[in-house]
């Protein structure tokens, strides 16, 4: 009997890529075949994000897309999983009637006896979520590579009034310590040399045990002693849990990356309260002072909401401010997209698209300028970068990344290989790149904080 084979497209952040990888993992242990093609699939399968209108209209045009597959083969099993999932479920069941099975993100477990049903002519539907279900047990499937994500916690109990997070992910509830710290090591044995810790909001990550409660620095300590050769980063931050604990753990290691995801949202106050976001701008900007003081070379990107409703003139021009305080390596940027079940979704969308539009591209040429700005400041410096493969542009480039989260872009040099730490001079700089040329390589021993030349 030939083994089923599964395709999987993962839409939206790194939490959906990490679901993908536990998916697969579950799949793979029941015997399914991963393939690189939807038309040799006997199950495709979308992993979805809603966090935005148009992500649901990019995964509602590519089920149009793959009826085709559907009309050629018709026992083709058709699945949508992840946030999109759990939010529309009725609507991809009953209107888009290709769909074959919608699973949420709490039920991948069941995900094989969904595909069962399916296969067997009915409709697979898993769409609780849980308040427990962390997945800690489960092996992810990932090829080999340098880069990896690591699920620490799933949901999240801020219930920002213009997040469906909650709806779609459930409340919080965090692995296990030692899952974690096995699956690193796990990796270190496979050569992986950049791993990214991820939650909704990870600062409230809490594995309790009856003696002592372990917090997200303690797990990041944890981490970072595994191996030392391996960069540990993390995301997301919320400013009201960011802790002095934190950032104090992040300067005491070195291979703890000097970069924090911090979003802001919005630099009105009014707005915030809006927003249930639980901080105000001053807290905010003292908790950047402190990072810098105590993390020297920190370097921090943030997250930005355009166009909320009832944002004036004045509220946008206090966003502009904040971003040239605070001068952002980065920023993710959006217009605001109300999202059925929010309860921003019951105010008044009163910001004409055309503003929203006209505030967000000021914004982004605000960062962009700072941006080229603080990229030019590094011209003439010394960087330390992870060599992680061919420049996207040019095969006679390599391109790297510093602890900082900077692309750097090098010659080619039969010297330099995948995997390495390199020290490169900075010669050139872009808004969104480093140029530079090789110095020398950098070599990290697993097992402690030494660096030699």
């Amino acid at each position: 009997m030939r083994k089923n084979n599964v395709y999987i497209e993962t839409y939206g952040c790194q939490m959906n890529v990490a679901d993908t990888e536990i998916v697969l993992g579950i799949l793979k242990k029941q015997g399914y075949e991963v393939t690189d093609k939807p038309e040799n699939a006997d199950v495709i399968l979308l992993n979805t994000c809603s966090i935005r209108e148009n992500a649901e209209q990019r995964i509602y045009g590519r089920i149009g897309n793959l009826k085709t597959l559907k009309y050629k083969n018709p026992g083709l099993v058709l699945g949508v999983l992840g946030c999109m999932a759990e939010r529309l479920k009725k609507d991809l069941i009953d209107e888009k009637k290709v769909v074959d099975i919608v699973v949420g993100p709490d039920e991948y477990r069941s995900l094989p006896e969904y595909i069962d049903i399916a296969f067997n002519g009915d409709k697979g539907i898993g769409v609780k979520l849980s308040r427990t279900e962390t997945y800690d047990d489960i092996e992810p499937h990932r090829e080999d590579g340098l880069s990896a994500w690591i699920s620490v916690m799933r949901g999240c109990d801020k219930f920002c009034t213009f997040c469906v997070v909650p709806y779609t992910r459930g409340r919080e509830r965090s692995r296990s310590l030692q899952s974690i710290i096995t699956e690193l090591e796990n990796l270190s044995l496979r050569g992986f040399k950049d791993v990214t810790l991820l939650g909704q909001n990870v600062n409230s990550y809490r594995d309790e045990h009856p003696d002592n409660e372990v917090d997200f620095a303690d797990l990041l300590a944890a981490a970072a002693q595994v191996d030392r050769s391996m960069r540990i980063r993390f995301t997301t931050s919320h400013p009201q849990d960011l802790s002095d604990k934190l950032l104090y753990t992040i300067a005491e290691h070195p291979n703890l990356c000097n970069y924090i995801h911090l979003p802001v949202q919005s630099g009105s106050n009014r707005i915030l309260e809006l927003m249930n976001r639980t901080y105000t701008v001053e807290h905010y900007l003292n908790l950047i002072e402190k990072a810098r003081k105590i993390i020297p070379g920190v370097s921090f990107s943030t997250d930005i909401i355009s166009g909320f409703p009832t944002e004036t003139w004045e509220d946008h021009l206090a966003t502009i401010e904040v971003m040239k305080q605070v001068r952002y390596d980065g920023a993710y940027m959006f217009k605001y997209s109300p999202r059925e079940g929010t309860k921003a979704f019951k105010m008044f969308d009163d910001v004409p698209e055309e503003v929203k539009s006209k505030r967000l591209q000021e914004i982004i040429d605000v960062q962009h300028q700072i941006s080229f700005e603080k990229n030019q400041e590094l011209i003439g410096t010394n960087e330390i970068i992870l060599v992680e493969g061919l420049s996207k542009k040019s095969n006679n480039f390599i391109a790297g990344r510093t602890d900082t989260n900077k692309v750097v872009i090098v010659p080619v040099d039969e010297k330099i290989k995948i995997g390495d730490y390199v020290k490169v001079k900075i010669n050139k700089a872009t808004s969104g790149t480093l140029f530079g040329d090789y110095i020398s390589h950098i070599e990290i021993a697993k097992e402690d904080v030494t660096v030699s030349v």
